[in-house]
């Protein structure tokens, strides 16, 4: 078993202020040399794409660009090198995993990915121009999943990284939801006008009850009322990868479940490896590294690092109200000896 964190990271200001706090931070991290290596842009066009990136990114989600220009400020790097590393605009993908389920006032949440991919963060931002949010980063300006203060939570589900188009990595898309939508309605106004690099479902659930999974590929878009996701499509099924039998083996045990499976019941229900949802397969790049619930009415959310876990839980209403969180790192344990680079370093 090896041991894990991630660090709560609370900060209230102006975007690019929290650029040049987080350029600040990565320049001690580990994740330093691994974010900023230009080897692993190599397929990046970006002496082709970086006006398109900055043309996209100042029209659906202006005060990120002045973050990300902290955030070069902060790494003492170029803007055009952090536009490169950090704008989630035509950045590659590898295939993951992660299953979501909504209830009436919830949404829970396995992330499930490489361990090697992990950054062990959980980040609670309070902007001045936006939405509020509390979720795990990734990539460290974007978001894995996450509620903000207005009600709205959303996780996405990897589908397939073939026939990509030029757009964004659902990471910024996620951030770009909760920073700007209140409802799933305008959420799903977003995804249909945000441009994507790879073939993703998105959960959204609102605090008006309304729970839809949007179907997203860098050619079309479509949307359905709906509780559940894996990591296939139903409706752009042209999309989907060859092999399907996993996700639809947590598709069906989902599909068994009651319509009045509780907070706590669907929590269990991903983090207790007993239920065969909670994965630990680390070196194929679907193992679970998180599970996270998020409560729309009382705006508290959860983090939980391993499984058969108790969430560590965040009443983020106090803390929409000025209360800082005494907590400062969550931890945990998985089964696997993989490295982590972000507290272990590179080889």
């Amino acid at each position: 078993m090896k041991n894990y964190y991630a660090d709560v990271m609370q900060f209230r200001g102006d975007h690019a202020s929290f650029g040049y706090k987080q350029g600040q931070w990565l320049l001690q991290s580990y994740l330093n040399p691994i974010y900023t290596n230009s080897d692993s842009m190599k397929k990046v066009r970006f002496s082709f794409d970086q006006k398109e990136a900055v043309q996209w990114t100042k029209s659906l989600f202006p005060h990120f660009y002045e973050e990300l220009d902290g955030l070069a400020e902060g790494l003492k790097m170029s803007l055009e090198q952090v536009l490169l590393h950090f704008s989630g605009f035509q950045q590659e993908w590898r295939r993951s995993g992660c299953s979501i389920i909504t209830g009436d006032h919830f949404l829970v949440r396995n992330y499930d990915f490489h361990p090697k991919t992990y950054e062990g963060r959980f980040v609670l931002y309070q902007p001045d121009h936006g939405y509020a949010t509390i979720g795990p980063s990734q990539r460290i300006v974007g978001r894995a999943d996450g509620l903000n203060e207005k009600g709205l939570t959303t996780g996405y589900n990897f589908v397939n990284r073939r026939n990509t188009g030029d757009g964004f990595i659902p990471t910024i898309i996620t951030r770009m939801m909760l920073e700007t939508c209140q409802s799933n309605e305008e959420a799903i106004a977003l995804l249909k006008e945000v441009p994507h690099r790879v073939a993703f479902n998105y959960v959204l659930a609102d605090r008006f009850g309304n729970r839809h999974v949007v179907e997203a590929t860098s050619d079309a878009v479509r949307v359905k009322e709906d509780t559940v996701s894996t990591n296939h499509f139903d409706i752009l099924t042209e999309s989907n990868r060859y092999h399907l039998a996993d996700s639809k083996r947590r598709m069906a045990i989902f599909r068994e479940q009651p319509p009045s499976l509780t907070k706590r019941d669907a929590f269990q229900l991903l983090n207790n490896i007993e239920h065969e949802v909670f994965s630990e397969k680390y070196p194929q790049s679907g193992g679970t590294l998180h599970t996270t619930v998020y409560d729309l009415h009382s705006l508290e959310a959860g983090i939980a690092l391993g499984h058969n876990r108790v969430p560590t839980t965040f009443s983020f209403r106090d803390w929409l109200k000025g209360q800082d969180s005494w907590i400062r790192k969550v931890r945990g344990q998985i089964n696997t000896k993989e490295r982590m680079p972000y507290m272990e370093g590179l080889e």
